[in-house]
C-alpha cells in the first residue's frame, strides 16, 4: 500500500444540503422489497445457477413473501429467456407476485426482452444507461445530450410495446446507473426526461431506481443524494423511489437503511448480500434490523436454517457462520461473561413479558433457532455456559458452588485439547464426576429409616462398596445427619455437610427429583455428589455417597 494514497486517490465530493431532514426520522414501516438474487445474484455467480437451482430459489423467495422478483436479464442469454418463459409457460407465478426483467437500452435487446414476457399477467420491465462522468466520457464517449436521447428514446419504445399488449399489468423501472457518482443535476435532468415520456400515473405505475452502483462515499452522502432528489424530482408523488445499494465499503446496509430515511420507498437487494464484487445489500439483514425493532418485514424468516441452506445449495456460496442473523454463531457465546448475561437473562425473564435479553436482540426461537445453539463451551467459556448446557438439556439446575466446580474440570478438559467441548462430552463429563454412573464406586442398595419418641431418626442401610456389600446403621436429627455419622465411621473419613439442594425434574407428581450435596472435609478441601431418583431421600442418600466416592 501507498504511504501516501492521496498522490493516487481523492475523495469523492458531497452534496450540499445543510437543511437535511434525514437525521431525525425514524423508520415505522417495512419498504418495498425487490430480490434481485435470480439476476443481479446469479450474474454474479462464478457458475450461474442451472434452471434447477433457479426455480429452487424462486420458490424460496416465494415462501419468503417477496411480491417482486427480478428474475432475468432475458436479452442477455437463452438460458434467462427461457426461464421467464418456463415461469409464464407453467403458470409459476402467483397473482400478487410481480416478475421484474432487465434490459439495456438498446432497440434489439429491449424487443427481445418483451418477447420474454408475453402472457405475463404483472411484469416491470427495468432500463438503465450509465449517467456519470466517468462512464461518459471513458465508456461510452457520449456527452450528456447524448445520454439523456437515449434513455428517452429507449422509454419511448418501451411505452409503445407495453402499450400493444394491455392484457399485462406493466410498470417501468428506470435506473441511472451510476447515481451515486453522477452530478445530482443531471440526475435530475435524465428522470425527468424519462418521466416525462412514461407519464407516470395510477394505470402506468413507475420506479426510479437510484443506485449505488459502486459504493464510493459514507451512507450519509447517499442519504443526502437520496434526500435532494426527492425534494427536487416533480413528479415524487407519482413514482416509487427505490435504492440499489451495492457493499463495495461494506456500508449496504447502512446505506440502505439512511436512505428509506431519506424518502425512498423500495429497496433492491439479495439474500446475505450475493452481488457483484463485494454484493449487493443483504435482505435478510435489512428485513430482520426492521423485526428487532418491533416493525413487521412484511418478509418471513420463519426457518431460517431452511433459507439459508436452499440459498448455499443455490448459489454454491457458503453463508458466514457470523453472518448478521442468519449465521450458524450469530446467536452462539463462547465468552463466559456473555454467557453468564444470557443465562441470568432466561432465569429471570417471564413468558409473557418483552423479550430483553442480554446479548440476544432477538428471540432465536422466532426464526426457527432452539436455544441450544446459544452456548456452546470451550476454553474461553465460564461457569454459567456449562450451567446453562446442563439445565437445557438435562433439566438440573446447579448450586452456583457447584457451577464453579464443574467448570474448573470443564477448563482443565478443555485446555487439554483446545477444542470446543460437544453437549454430550460435557454430560458425560458431569456425570462421571458428581457419580451419574450405572455402577458408582458407593451405591445405595436399599434404607428404611423412622423417627423415634426422642427427636432422633434411626437409619438402616444396604450399600455396594466395589461390590460388597456394606450395612450401616445409625441415629440422626434427620437422615442426612444419621447417614453422614454412619459413613464417617464405615469410610475412616471424617466430614460434614456443607451445602444440599434439591428440586424436581419437572412439574409431575411422579416426577424424579435430583439432589446435590457439598461435603467437606478437615483439610479444607470438598467435594459434590449428585444423586436422581424418584424417590427424593434415595436421591439425597445416593447423592452424599457419590460426593464421598
Amino acid at each position: 500500500m501507498l504511504k501516501n494514497p492521496a498522490e493516487k486517490y481523492r475523495p469523492y465530493t458531497p452534496i450540499s444540503l445543510p437543511d437535511r431532514g434525514w437525521p431525525e426520522k425514524q423508520q415505522t414501516r417495512a419498504p418495498r422489497w425487490l430480490s434481485t438474487d435470480l439476476r443481479d445474484g446469479n450474474q454474479a455467480l462464478a457458475e450461474p445457477m442451472d434452471s434447477e437451482r433457479k426455480l429452487q430459489f424462486w420458490e424460496l423467495l416465494l415462501a419468503c413473501g417477496f411480491k417482486e422478483i427480478e428474475v432475468a436479464f432475458p436479452s442477455a442469454s437463452q438460458t434467462d429467456f427461457n426461464f421467464v418463459r418456463q415461469l409464464i409457460e407453467e403458470n409459476r407465478i402467483p397473482q400478487d407476485v410481480t416478475i421484474q426483467v432487465l434490459t439495456q437500452a438498446r432497440e434489439d435487446l429491449i424487443h427481445r426482452t418483451f418477447a420474454s414476457l408475453l402472457g405475463a399477467r404483472s411484469a416491470t420491465v427495468h432500463l438503465y444507461n450509465a449517467t456519470a462522468p466517468l462512464f461518459r466520457k471513458l465508456v461510452f464517449g457520449m456527452e450528456k445530450a447524448d445520454v439523456i436521447a437515449l434513455a428517452v428514446r429507449s422509454t419511448r419504445l418501451i411505452r409503445q410495446l407495453c402499450e400493444q399488449h394491455p392484457q399485462t399489468r406493466w410498470q417501468y423501472e428506470y435506473s441511472p446507473e451510476t447515481f451515486c457518482f453522477t452530478e445530482p443535476e443531471f440526475a435530475l435532468e435524465i428522470c425527468e426526461a424519462v418521466a416525462d415520456v412514461w407519464e407516470p400515473c395510477a394505470e402506468r405505475p413507475m420506479i426510479v431506481n437510484l443506485p449505488a452502483t459502486v459504493e464510493v462515499n459514507t451512507p450519509n452522502v447517499y442519504a443526502d443524494q437520496i434526500e435532494y432528489f426527492c425534494r427536487h424530482f416533480t413528479r415524487r408523488k407519482a413514482v416509487s423511489i427505490s435504492v440499489h445499494p451495492h457493499n463495495d465499503r461494506g456500508t449496504g446496509v447502512a446505506s440502505a437503511e439512511l436512505a428509506l430515511l431519506a424518502g425512498a420507498d423500495r429497496v433492491e437487494g439479495c439474500l446475505f448480500g450475493n452481488g457483484e464484487r463485494t454484493g449487493n445489500v443483504c435482505l435478510v439483514t435489512l428485513a430482520m434490523n426492521l423485526y428487532s425493532q418491533g416493525i413487521s418485514p412484511q418478509l418471513d424468516f420463519s426457518n431460517m436454517q431452511y433459507v439459508v441452506e436452499t440459498v448455499e445449495n443455490c448459489n454454491q456460496l457458503p453463508v458466514h457462520p457470523r453472518h448478521p442473523w442468519a449465521g450458524r454463531l450469530a446467536y452462539t457465546a463462547f465468552s463466559g461473561s456473555h454467557q453468564d448475561a444470557i443465562k441470568k437473562g432466561f432465569d429471570a425473564r417471564k413468558a409473557d413479558e418483552r423479550w430483553e435479553m442480554p446479548y440476544l436482540p432477538v428471540d432465536p426461537q422466532d426464526i426457527g433457532c432452539t436455544y441450544e445453539a446459544v452456548i456452546r463451551v470451550n476454553s474461553q467459556s465460564g461457569k454459567s455456559g456449562s450451567a446453562w448446557l446442563i439445565e437445557q438439556n438435562h433439566g438440573l439446575k446447579l448450586p452456583r458452588a457447584l457451577q464453579q466446580d464443574f467448570s474448573q474440570h470443564v477448563q482443565r478438559e478443555t485446555d487439554s485439547h483446545g477444542k470446543e467441548m460437544t453437549q454430550n462430552a460435557l454430560w458425560q463429563l458431569f456425570r462421571q464426576r458428581y457419580g451419574l454412573v450405572a455402577q458408582p464406586a458407593l451405591a445405595l442398595v436399599d434404607y428404611k429409616s423412622e423417627s423415634r419418641q426422642d427427636g432422633q431418626l434411626h437409619l438402616q442401610a444396604t450399600l455396594l462398596q466395589e461390590g460388597t456389600q456394606r450395612k450401616i446403621e445409625a441415629l440422626g436429627n434427620g437422615l442426612l445427619s444419621a447417614a453422614a455419622g454412619a459413613l464417617s465411621h464405615l469410610l475412616k473419613k471424617p466430614f460434614s455437610i456443607k451445602d444440599y439442594h434439591e428440586h424436581t425434574l419437572g412439574e409431575r407428581s411422579d416426577s424424579r427429583s435430583v439432589a446435590y450435596i457439598h461435603c467437606l472435609y478437615p483439610d479444607g478441601s470438598g467435594s459434590w455428589g449428585v444423586g436422581i431418583d424418584n424417590d427424593v431421600a434415595r436421591a439425597s442418600l445416593q447423592a452424599l455417597l457419590n460426593a464421598l466416592s
